[in-house]
């Protein structure tokens, strides 16, 4: 045991917090993790010794001179004309009661420094068992845990990290959470555990399964203390959108093994993925009414895969398509029936079913739609569909085509651990698209099928997904894996700079919160609450790599630090392949 001081007695301790005299020659920083003793006035109360422990952590440290009620005296004693001592305290605040008699310390009651068993009482180590997943190392040097109950579903579920970027650290953070969670005992269930990781910065993630060349020996001791490997992920898929140019479909990164993804009419037309092409359902009263409409007019028109068409194009009875009957492109089927090959064409199909065939220069006055279709909404609400409708095109017709059948990503049925998805080269609105198409696809076969396991999917810039304002189906789906989604082993760890733009319920619901360096203005929002004002004052000076972590079973944030990632998170980072293909290959 090491005494670090006593509890004062010139100010006031209370039951949840108390101040420390820090003793000459000992020291006490933010963060340290101390301990007080002292007798039960009733000892049949206390312990099997009749006592009361508190444990409690630093959050504020001064010092002073006693004697010198002048600025200018501290210039006297320095040149010893003015007889002063120094005053060293700590203010400490209570993180833990044994037993939980909420009575205050005695005045000169003896302090220690809270290490080993001391410092798993503090933090409730205890209580975590075999729960205990690591996610960084504390100030004291001692690892920093959390309980896996409260991220694996089974008490709570969710991640939220905010913080400046480039800063914060981010995605580096969220990727090492996954890697101890691949990697810990506290995960018994490793075989059956997948990740889903939404790449929107460049091409950054698609180097996880590469070794970190820079990773120093400090950051392989680091990974050691923390009992995982230092190494890069070991199970990885990675799957990029196809480039927009004609002919083969390839890739649109420079990794020549991602495979590609896409869909075909048929599949967005049979799963009711219109929706995920506006994200301003608000805008009007009645224009989300009519997606749904359409959607499952189009639905209807393929019919189910049993007996319905098979893709993937789409063939109609009803439309000539005459603004592009002399492209070679335009084919029938064996009944005589159009072929709609392009997601383009399919835009003009359902123009034509909402708002009629185009009308003759007589006749300024269009005809009436299908009122199958058009559900009887005013021509405004119609014409303002299509143009959205129209103004997609351009960014999606290479992620939903006719030529070839669909590729759609499939990270549940993948043999791969993780699955890495591209969508950083994609337009916002084509982002929105295959985001909302796979968390669909991905939440409803967690209901639909009964997929055992847990998914752990990575999203950064969640307010563009779930903003705080306006309607949307990727919000509807986010909100519903934040409400749902861990009682379906479905978990969210979701990022953004700025967590007050994001929706409050996909906030809320994160049981673990995390952040980096902070906005001034950002840190006194009230999204940030749940720290203590020093802890957010001190978000606003974070240097790089060191978090500030809150989670339900421990009081009080623990501030932390994080290894260098020992997988590559950019090209230059890629360790070189010495094995002796690549040597034999260097040598020639």
């Amino acid at each position: 045991m090491r005494q670090v001081g006593m509890v004062l007695g010139s100010r006031e301790a209370g039951a949840l917090d108390f101040w420390v005299a820090v003793e000459e020659g000992q020291y006490l920083r933010l963060d340290d993790l101390v301990y007080v003793e002292f007798r039960h006035p009733d000892p049949k109360k206390g312990d099997e010794n009749g006592n009361v422990r508190y444990y409690g952590m630093v959050d504020q440290v001064i010092k002073l001179y006693e004697g010198a009620p002048f600025d200018t005296d501290v210039f006297l004693a320095q040149r010893d004309l003015l007889p002063v001592s120094l005053s060293y305290a700590a203010h400490v605040q209570v993180t833990r009661l044994l037993p939980e008699e909420y009575l205050p310390p005695s005045p000169g009651s003896r302090v220690f420094l809270a290490q080993e068993e001391a410092l798993n009482l503090a933090l409730y180590y205890d209580r975590m068992r075999d729960q205990r997943l690591p996610v960084g190392i504390l100030k004291n040097g001692e690892v920093a845990y959390l309980n896996f109950e409260f991220l694996n579903g089974f008490k709570g579920g969710h991640v939220n990290i905010s913080g400046v970027s480039g800063v914060a650290a981010k995605t580096s953070y969220a990727t090492f959470l996954l890697h101890s969670i691949f990697q810990s005992p506290a995960n018994r269930h490793k075989a059956n555990t997948r990740a889903l990781i939404f790449n929107v910065k460049g091409e950054d993630l698609f180097y996880l399964d590469k070794d970190n060349n820079g990773l120093q020996l400090e950051a392989k001791e680091a990974y050691q203390k923390l009992g995982l490997p230092a190494r890069a992920f070991q199970s990885v898929s990675f799957l990029a959108p196809p480039r927009k140019t004609p002919g083969d479909i390839l890739p649109a990164v420079n990794r020549q093994d991602a495979s590609v993804y896409y869909w075909d009419l048929a599949q967005f037309c049979r799963e009711g993925l219109l929706p995920f092409l506006f994200t301003d359902r608000g805008a009007m009263n009645n224009l989300g009414f009519l997606i749904d409409q359409v959607t499952e007019r189009l639905r209807r028109l393929v019919g189910d895969e049993r007996g319905g068409q098979k893709g993937p194009a789409l063939q109609v009875d009803d439309w000539s398509d005459e603004s592009s009957k002399m492209e070679a492109s335009v084919t029938f089927d064996d009944l005589g029936r159009l072929k709609i090959a392009t997601f383009a064409q399919l835009v003009r199909y359902v123009e034509f079913k909402l708002l009629g065939p185009e009308s003759s220069e007589e006749d300024d006055k269009r005809p009436k739609g299908d009122p199958r279709w058009t559900a009887r909404q005013a021509s405004g609400t119609l014409e303002a569909f299509i143009r959205r409708l129209r103004a997609a095109t351009g960014n999606v017709e290479h992620l939903i085509r006719g030529d070839k059948p669909g590729r759609r990503p499939n990270p549940l049925g993948s043999e791969a651990q993780v699955s890495v998805v591209d969508i950083n080269q994609l337009s916002a609105q084509g982002q929105m698209f295959v985001v909302g198409s796979i968390l669909r696809e991905v939440f409803g076969r967690k209901e639909r099928d009964n997929y055992q396991g847990r998914v752990f999917v990575v999203l950064d810039e969640l307010n563009k997904y779930a903003p705080r304002d306006g309607e949307s189906p990727i919000k509807d789906i986010l909100l519903d894996i934040a409400e749902r989604g861990r009682s379906l082993g479905v978990i969210l760890i979701g990022a953004q700079q700025t967590a007050s733009e994001v929706e409050s319920r996909v906030v809320g619901n994160a049981a673990i919160r995390v952040v980096g360096r902070l906005d001034a203005a950002e840190a006194e929002r009230p999204e940030y609450r749940y720290l203590p004002a020093s802890f957010r004052q001190r978000a606003m000076i974070l240097p790089q790599g060191t978090m500030i972590l809150h989670q339900p079973e421990i009081p009080v944030p623990l501030p932390l630090t994080f290894p260098l990632p020992a997988w590559a998170m950019k090209k230059d980072e890629v360790k070189e392949d010495l094995s002796a293909a690549a040597i034999s290959k260097l040598i020639d």
